[in-house]
């Protein structure tokens, strides 16, 4: 009878070939996918552009939010169970949400002539109004339809008295197109967007 003796070498040699086996046949990862928000600067009228309703500099404050709406990742959460919020691992927004929408919401002021500048906080310009602004909800919902949902405070007062001239909280909810998360980025843009309108045309209003 013959007997076979595996040497020290040829155990560790047949474990690392076992585990790079092991390490093959595994799925690869998914890979980060990153979105944005880019809002359609608005058609104004030639009284707009001539004469904007509110004279000096307005500066429109970075947005506030908190808890998991303040990070990257997308939150989503079901129509069934609204309570229960979640957040994906590989979809994400490519800056904070407080930046991006008070990016876009100066964007959209600036192309409404809503005042003679449109500042940001790192202009260090002095401003005669500020526009505030607070993420309440910004997530996906899902369920038999998939939706976007935005939920902002937004408010315009006066920098030299502290005087509020305007506040007022905006809802949209807008089915998505598609499925996925591509599709509900898209049903948030479209909800960002008409609250924007919404906003500019109230503060015209004041």
């Amino acid at each position: 009878m013959i007997k076979r003796f595996i040497t020290p070498m040829l155990a560790v040699a047949a474990i690392i070939g076992a585990s790079g086996l092991a390490a093959c046949s595994q799925p690869p990862l998914p890979k980060d996918n990153f979105y944005r928000i880019l809002i359609s600067p608005p058609r104004i009228t030639k009284a707009a552009r001539s004469a904007p309703r509110y004279k000096g500099n307005l500066e429109v404050a970075r947005f506030a939010a908190e808890g998991i709406t303040a990070k990257l990742p997308i939150v989503y959460s079901a129509a069934a169970n609204p309570n229960e919020v979640m957040a994906y691992t590989y979809h994400m927004w490519t800056e904070a949400p407080e930046a991006m929408l008070s990016e876009q919401l100066v964007n959209y002021l600036r192309a409404a002539k809503v005042a003679d500048r449109v500042v940001t906080p790192e202009s260090r310009i002095d401003a005669a109004y500020i526009v505030s602004g607070r993420i309440k909800r910004f997530e996906r919902i899902t369920g038999a339809t998939s939706k976007g949902l935005v939920f902002l405070e937004l408010s315009l007062r006066e920098s030299k008295n502290n005087k509020l001239v305007y506040m007022n909280t905006y809802r949209a909810e807008i089915d998505a197109s598609e499925d996925g998360v591509g599709g509900a980025v898209a049903a948030l843009n479209k909800g960002v967007a008409q609250i924007f309108a919404r906003f500019t045309a109230d503060i015209a209003g004041k």
